[in-house]
Parts: structure tokens; C-alpha cells; sequence
């Protein structure tokens, strides 16, 4: 189930699912480790005499965001027990505090008597295994704590703090089912203390006038130690709860308000969509500078993993977007982890955990009986790349001189080394982690890797670097065009696989991301044969269902949903394939009519958008809804990058057509003063 509305301040995430459920919790980093594995963390709701958790049928149910901030606001809704909610939750944007503010509202015109229930089913540091629960009397809350990860549940209802009833006990462990059954009488157990794997409820009791409303806020507190969280709840007391989330809704607003470029060309909801997607983007970045993939633990069902890591490709290419939107701090961040996690001599290895420590692969470091790098050579070549546009945005000098050795020198020199003996990358893992050999993105990723690197060079006055960075460029570029462009077909391989010849086997199977050979300055976003090649992406990877969008590449097996229909529907529409192409049409447009075809792309994304504003990695092709992870932060950073690209473009055509009208009336001006009396 797709997560909807994340909340975090990038120390701290929680993210719901579709029913407004949450799902996941992680602290002290965003994506590791997650302290619900995945579990149903219940609400629900008893109303004289009659009991309903939120993900029961009879609610209604309207999850979306108070606008330009990273505050829920949540509507639910029950006919029966003559209830409506309204929930808000945000994480603090300076502590580890995770809020959520209930205001309930009686529907049935008569006194009611309201208990709400908030159900924590924690399995601190992903293991069940030696977890505790207690009632604390000192803070009238309950703790659940192992080792150095302390978590204090606790509330307000207006009048006094703490809950006012609770229960602990066992989980998964024999019959028990958890103490969120406890709670469907309307009344808990109280019992003080359990121990191994369990879980909590804790309750509040409510009075409602008739047609009145009544509110309680319950947060949960982080810490290494009970102090710590002690010290947390204080804290929310002294500033109170509303306080505490009134100014992170401030500082959200403030955060998204960061000078942007001109909006008024597009419409006020792809606008609202931007907004919202580098809002989202931040829930998924560390404090550290990790640019976490996505978090969204229903895929380890479907893999045994996660998407919770930092790819080096993802990271660059969503650091490009967080220059591109003003967010030169975060992209900064991310440039000091990757410099921290290189690898000498110069390359990135696969995925890394936010700590910066070594993430799990499934690139074998043997290939035919020999040693082959475990890596995906275009991750390396985009750091370059993405550090390039940090700087030609932020000329920030002195820190470009702390990464230089590590993030530009090591690499080009290394990518110069790793060549064959044509000009070309030596084979690694393509950018789908599906195939191992000399792929179109990866050589079109170095070719822009190492012309960043020779500008980088040339401004550092090392010229003699610059001109052998810029003659590998060259030379990869010339043996691209050679061996993997077909004139006859009109297309470039996505693949060459080195045969003992040494000459190429060609793979022409269609792939979207051929976008790269424009996209990363390899050749023009007009040259006859990008045309070629990016017109059959937009032909023949269209789904020609009613959903639309672009697939990765024909036949596409990941989460294949169509197998048979395979030329109608050549894979799942993606969000970053379907923007790819719209980048494209922005490139080469050379007016405003042809830029405007790239809107009905940016229309998709939109339409294919939770209410929330959450873009998920792939579509159903016939159904429309999110398959495999929600949200990708890529698929976000995408549409940010994109409509600066279309604004930018927007702003550059217009003072074309400008001058031109201009330089055209001044023509006939002076074709007027020359002309004899009539």
C-alpha cells in the first residue's frame, strides 16, 4: 500500500498509508532504522457504546496537506457513530516530537461521551525481540524502550497532561493479538508493564456538547535515554503542544518560500505540485545529507529489502533539483556525505545506509570466474556532474576547494582509467540494476561527469587536467557515435557487450533513458539523431492504455502488470521516464507553442498524483494506482526539475519573441521614413 502524507524534519519520519494509518517511524535517521517494521500503528474511535478503528468501513476519508507546509490535514468522517475528525500531525521542525492534534465534532446533536485510541505497535530498532512498555508516572505517559532508543507516548486534552487510560501486553506472541483488541470496549486494562514483544494503547476520554467539538494532541517523543525524552516532554509542556506545531507550520511555510522563478505561466496547481514535491523531497533527506530513495517498508514484501538508501544516481540527480528550486543547503549536505563515502581511488560502490555505511547489493564482485567491481559506473560520473551545477549556481569556492581532490580529480582520473580500449566506460551495471555491460545512460553520464570535471579543472588553473578530461569527453563522445549509433534504424544501442573480437554485440531493445544524450550535454536536444531516437521513445514507449505515460524500455518485467500486449503496453508508466521526455520537447522548443506540448506531461503527473500531492515510482497501467514504492523521492525531484526547466525555457523564449516583435516594428519604422510622401 502506498504511503501517503510523510511527515518528518529529516532526523525524524513518520508516513501513513492510504487508510491515514501510520506505518512507518524512523529515528535518528530518515530511513533507518524503522521502529514499526511495517506494522499498523491503530486509531480508532468509541462513541457511546459503539466502537470503529479508522480503517474500518463506514469513514470517509480525505488525507491531504495544509497548503506550502508539511502539516496533515486529515478529514474523517463516520455517519454511524455521528463523528467527524480533524487530525493534524506534523513532526516538529527542530525536535524529535512527533504530533498529532484530534479535534472531534459531534454530528448527532445530543451530549456525547468520545474516547479516542492511539495504538503503538513498536518494534524498536526493527527487532520485537527484548522490547519494553511502561506506564511512567513522573510524565502520566507510557515508554517504550530497548538499549539506547527511548519513545514517550503521551497527550493534552485542553485541561490536564496525560493519558488517561492505557494498556500493555504482548503482540504477535501465541493468541495475543495485541492490546489494540483491549481497546474496542472502550476501555483499557491499565496493566503497568510488559516486556519482549509488545505492543501499547493509550486512551483520552472526551465530552462533547451537542453539535460542540473537544481536542486532544498525543505525541511521541524520541531519545537515547529516559532523560531525554523526559526532557522532550517538559519541553512540550512549557511551549505547549499547539505552540510547538504552530511554528513548525510557520517554518514549513517560510521553507517552501525560498525565491523561486516566475509561476505565473502555469497553472496554479502544477505550481501547488512543485510546492509540494520539494516538500516531500525534504522528508526524505537526513540531516546528515543522505537523499534517501524512498520509505515505504511494504516493498521488503516484494524484494526481502528496502528502497531506504542512498544511490549515488538518485542523490545527484535529486541535488540537481534541489539547486534548480533554491535548496543550496541540502544539495551542500549532500556533496559532504558523498565526499565522505568515495571510495578510493575514485568510484561509488551501490547504496549506502544514511550513517554512510555500506547498504546491501546484488552486484556480485566476480563476473565469469573473475574479480569485476560491484558498481554502477554513471553513479560516480553524476556526483561530478550535479557538483558542476551546484557550483555554476552557488559559486561557493571555498567549499568546492574542501571537495575538489575527492569529488572531482579522483573521479575523472579514475573514469579516464576505466576505459576500454575504444574510448568507452569499461562494463558495469546499468542505471536499472538489471544488466551488466557498456549502456548508453552510463557512457552519456561519464561524457557529462567528465566535461564537469574539466571546468572544474580549468577554473582551479589546472589546465594541463582540464585539456585531458576534455580530450576523454571527446573521445568517448566520438567512439559513442561509432559503435552504438545505427544509421538505419535511426536509433543508439542501449547496450554494447564486449566480444572477443573486440569489437560490440548491440542491444537495440528501446529505452527511455536515452534522454541522457541530451540531457548531460552530450549532443544537442536538436541534432537529427537525438530526434530520431527520443521520437520513437515518445511513440513506441507510450502506454496506450487510458492511463498513458512512458515505460522504462520495451517489455519491461519489473512489476510487469501486461505481459501479453507488450507493444500497447511496453512496461508501467514512470514518472521520471514520462518527465524525461517532456524535458526533452523543453530543450528543443523554439517557441512558446512548442514549448507548451511539454504541459500535457506535467498534466499527467499531476493527474496521476495522490490528493495528498505524493507521486509514487510506476503506475498501473490500467488502474492507475501507485505500484511498487510511494513516494520516490526521484519521481518528485523530477517534476521540480522539469518545470524549472519549462520556466526557464518559458523566460528565454519570451525575450526572444520579445526582441524579435521589438527589432520587427523598429524594420518597418525605418521602412516608413523612407518611403517618398504619398
Amino acid at each position: 500500500m502506498p504511503r501517503n502524507i510523510p511527515v518528518g524534519n529529516g532526523e525524524m519520519l513518520v508516513a501513513f498509508d492510504d487508510l491515514y494509518r501510520i506505518r512507518d517511524l524512523y529515528w535518528p535517521h530518515v530511513g533507518m532504522p524503522n521502529h514499526t517494521c511495517g506494522h499498523l500503528q491503530r486509531f480508532g474511535v468509541w462513541a457511546d457504546g459503539q466502537f470503529a478503528w479508522i480503517d474500518s468501513p463506514g469513514w470517509s476519508r480525505d488525507l491531504r496537506y495544509k497548503p506550502d507546509t508539511l502539516v496533515t490535514e486529515v478529514r474523517l468522517r463516520n455517519e454511524r457513530l455521528g463523528i467527524e475528525l480533524i487530525c493534524n500531525d506534523v513532526v516538529d521542525y527542530f525536535s524529535p516530537v512527533f504530533f498529532r492534534a484530534v479535534a472531534a465534532t459531534d454530528l448527532h446533536h445530543h451530549p456525547r461521551d468520545i474516547r479516542l485510541f492511539f495504538h503503538q505497535d513498536l518494534s524498536i530498532d526493527e527487532s520485537a525481540v527484548g522490547d519494553t512498555v511502561a506506564f511512567d508516572p513522573k510524565t502520566g505517559g507510557l515508554i517504550h524502550y530497548k538499549d539506547d532508543c527511548y519513545f514517550l507516548c503521551n497527550g493534552f486534552d485542553g485541561a490536564s497532561y496525560g493519558i488517561d487510560s492505557w494498556a500493555t501486553g504482548a503482540k504477535r506472541i501465541g493468541d495475543a493479538e495485541g492490546t489494540w483488541r483491549d481497546a474496542e470496549d472502550g476501555l483499557l486494562s491499565r496493566n503497568p508493564i510488559a516486556q519482549g514483544s509488545v505492543d501499547s494503547t493509550v486512551g483520552f476520554n472526551l465530552t462533547l456538547p451537542p453539535g460542540g467539538t473537544a481536542r486532544v494532541v498525543y505525541w511521541i517523543a524520541a531519545g537515547r535515554d529516559y532523560n531525554a525524552v523526559h526532557s522532550l516532554d517538559e519541553k512540550v509542556r512549557i511551549k505547549t503542544p499547539q505552540r510547538m506545531m504552530d511554528r513548525s507550520e510557520a517554518y514549513w511555510k517560510l521553507w517552501a518560500s525560498t525565491p523561486q522563478a516566475d509561476f505565473s505561466v502555469l497553472s496554479s496547481h502544477l505550481k501547488d505540485l512543485y510546492t509540494r514535491s520539494t516538500l516531500i523531497v525534504r522528508t526524505q533527506i537526513d540531516n546528515g545529507g543522505a537523499i534517501i530513495a524512498a520509505n515505504d517498508y511494504d516493498i521488503t514484501h516484494f524484494a526481502g529489502d528496502t528502497y531506504s538508501y542512498m544511490w549515488p544516481r538518485d542523490g545527484a540527480l535529486v541535488a540537481q533539483a534541489l539547486v534548480l528550486s533554491g535548496q543550496s543547503g541540502l544539495s551542500r549536505k549532500f556533496f559532504s556525505f558523498a565526499k565522505r563515502v568515495i571510495v578510493r581511488p575514485g568510484y561509488f560502490m551501490h547504496k549506502y545506509h544514511p550513517t554512510g555505511t555500506l547498504a546491501s547489493s546484488w552486484h556480485p564482485w566476480t563476473m565469469d570466474g573473475r574479480p569485476a567491481l560491484p558498481i554502477q559506473q554513471d553513479e560516480t560520473a553524476l556526483v561530478v556532474w550535479a557538483l558542476r551545477r551546484h557550483f555554476d549556481r552557488y559559486p561557493d569556492v571555498e567549499f568546492v576547494k574542501d571537495c575538489y581532490n575527492e569529488l572531482v580529480v579522483d573521479p575523472a582520473n579514475w573514469m579516464l582509467a576505466y576505459r576500454d580500449h575504444h574510448g568507452l566506460p569499461l562494463p558495469s551495471w546499468d542505471l536499472w540494476e538489471e544488466r551488466h555491460g557498456i549502456h548508453l545512460f552510463t557512457v552519456c553520464s561519464v561524457i557529462g561527469g567528465l566535461t564537469a570535471a574539466a571546468e572544474f579543472a580549468r577554473d582551479m588553473g589546472a589546465h594541463d587536467r582540464a585539456a585531458e578530461f576534455s580530450e576523454g569527453a571527446a573521445r568517448m563522445r566520438t567512439a559513442m557515435i561509432r559503435h552504438m549509433w545505427d544509421a538505419e534504424r535511426g536509433l543508439f544501442a542501449r547496450m554494447a557487450t564486449p566480444q572477443a573480437n573486440g569489437e560490440y554485440q548491440l542491444d537495440f531493445t528501446l529505452d527511455s533513458s536515452a534522454w541522457a544524450l541530451f540531457a548531460f550535454g552530450v549532443l544537442d536536444a536538436n541534432d537529427p539523431r537525438v530526434e530520431s531516437h527520443m521520437n520513437a521513445v515518445g511513440s513506441r514507449l507510450w502506454v496506450r492504455t487510458g492511463i498513458g505515460g512512458i515505460a522504462r524500455y520495451h517489455n519491461d518485467h519489473y512489476h510487469q502488470v501486461e505481459r501479453h500486449r507488450v507493444d500497447d503496453v511496453p512496461g508501467n508508466p514512470w514518472v521520471i521516464c514520462t518527465l524525461w521526455y517532456a524535458q526533452w520537447i523543453i530543450a528543443r522548443a523554439s517557441n512558446i507553442e512548442e514549448l507548451d506540448r511539454s504541459r500535457q506531461y506535467l498534466e499527467w503527473c499531476h493527474a496521476r498524483a495522490l490528493p495528498s500531492g505524493v507521486l509514487g515510482e510506476q503506475y498501473h497501467p490500467h488502474s492507475g494506482m501507485p505500484i511498487s514504492v510511494s513516494p520516490l523521492t526521484w519521481s518528485h525531484a523530477t517534476y521540480v526539475t522539469t518545470v524549472e526547466q519549462y520556466l526557464q525555457r518559458h523566460s528565454e523564449l519570451s525575450a526572444r519573441a520579445k526582441r524579435s516583435s521589438a527589432a520587427a516594428a523598429a524594420s518597418e519604422s525605418a521602412r516608413a521614413e523612407t518611403q517618398p510622401p504619398a
